[in-house]
């Protein structure tokens, strides 16, 4: 069993005249197999979660611990991170020119299990996964992200997930830009990977539809860098009925 634990987690960024705090104490748990829903309004934290957990150096934690089996994430380097287990997939995923999705793939595998996978069986697992997610063969040898799609880069970045088997995934705005059928598609992904390796899952999103696919085991409702809420799918319901004006009442 992996756990994923935040406490008290204080966040600033730089701005302009100063600092500003973004996170203001936040406590999560995430255990294998279980998907948390982050929600809540533009502006709210959920990306800076995500960020600061990853080691994204736009972010300073100013208190606070996050562990993940015991271990100091925030003492680790962002590639020490992902060796231990955590995996992000970014709300708008980079272009790496010069780098195809093969070779980004089969070095990320190797870096992350220490030895480089049996080619005949990685190329079978490649093929699987693409075919899963829609992705015609020619994907595999063009550079990652160059030229794609929206819905393009995160079935990308869901198949670096099936390929990776991280022990938390972390997936910021995975459902922003993305049509009905491709929604479906992704989403299928993440259930195959949860299925297959009981990965954690950190679902972060402003909208409840892709909440029909991937279903939420605990939904967390961010408003002003804290947990205002928390509680089951039917929060989510809830939530899809009222939207967030009660908590933006409250705050203000």
């Amino acid at each position: 069993m992996t756990t994923l634990e935040i406490r008290d987690l204080h966040v600033s960024v730089e701005i302009e005249n100063g600092t500003k705090e973004i996170l203001k104490g936040v406590n999560l748990t995430v255990k294998s197999g279980e998907t948390h829903a982050i929600m809540g309004p533009n502006g709210s934290g959920k990306s800076t979660l995500a960020y600061s957990v990853a080691g994204h150096p736009k972010y300073t934690v100013t208190s606070g611990t996050v562990t993940l089996d015991g271990e100091n994430v925030l003492a680790m380097t962002v590639d020490q991170r992902a060796r231990a287990g955590l995996f992000l997939a970014m709300q708008y995923p980079v272009e790496v020119p010069g780098v195809t999705v093969s070779n980004f793939l089969r070095t990320a595998k190797t870096a992350i299990d220490g030895e480089a996978p049996k080619l005949r069986h990685w190329v079978k697992d490649v093929k699987v996964a693409m075919s899963n997610l829609r992705m015609d063969a020619e994907f595999a040898e063009r550079n990652v992200n160059e030229g794609f799609s929206g819905g393009e880069k995160k079935r990308h970045e869901i198949l670096q997930m099936e390929l990776l088997h991280p022990k938390m995934a972390i997936l910021d705005e995975t459902d922003s830009g993305l049509d009905v059928d491709a929604l479906r598609v992704v989403s299928e992904g993440v259930n195959r990977a949860k299925e297959s390796t009981d990965v954690g899952v950190l679902l972060i999103t402003h909208y409840t539809r892709i909440l029909r696919y991937i279903k939420p085991d605990f939904v967390h409702v961010f408003v002003d860098g804290r947990v205002a809420e928390e509680g089951g799918r039917e929060l989510a319901d809830r939530l899809e009925e009222e939207g967030y004006d009660r908590f933006l009442k409250v705050q203000a």
